[in-house]
């Protein structure tokens, strides 16, 4: 999976995948079930978004059984990683410096969360030397 591309996930191809990386291997209708927590969903619309996704090589499908079960074939971390990278070219230039800044701005940050941020921020720059 590493040096495979993947296509770029819409923000309803997200949703999917969001709820396969939190339940694990599900059936159309349990994603269904997920989706519908937060809005409306037909069955049909998800058993479709679903299909193009396995058309497109988002998500791998197991039919060996009567239901048909789907697991994402991009891990979170690689579709995040894909989407900051792409976010960071069209929005900020390829300014990471920009894009930490806007996002710190931009909502109330815990003082776990700054916590983690300065940890991880250290540790980078001991890497580096």
């Amino acid at each position: 999976m590493a040096g495979r591309s993947f296509p770029q996930p819409t923000d309803a191809e997200l949703a999917v995948l969001r709820a396969l990386w939190d339940r694990g291997p599900s059936t159309v209708r349990e994603v269904n079930d997920v989706l519908n927590e937060d809005k409306v969903t037909g069955y049909t619309t998800t058993l479709k978004f679903m299909q193009i996704m396995f058309e497109k090589g988002l998500l791998e499908r197991d039919d060996s059984g009567f239901r048909h079960v789907y697991r994402p074939a991009i891990s979170e971390a690689r579709a995040q990683t894909q989407l900051v990278d792409r976010l960071l070219d069209k929005a900020f230039s390829g300014s990471a410096e920009k894009l930490v800044m806007r996002a710190l701005s931009a909502r109330k940050v815990s003082s776990e969360e700054l916590a983690k941020i300065r940890k991880l921020i250290a540790g980078m720059g001991r890497e580096r030397k």
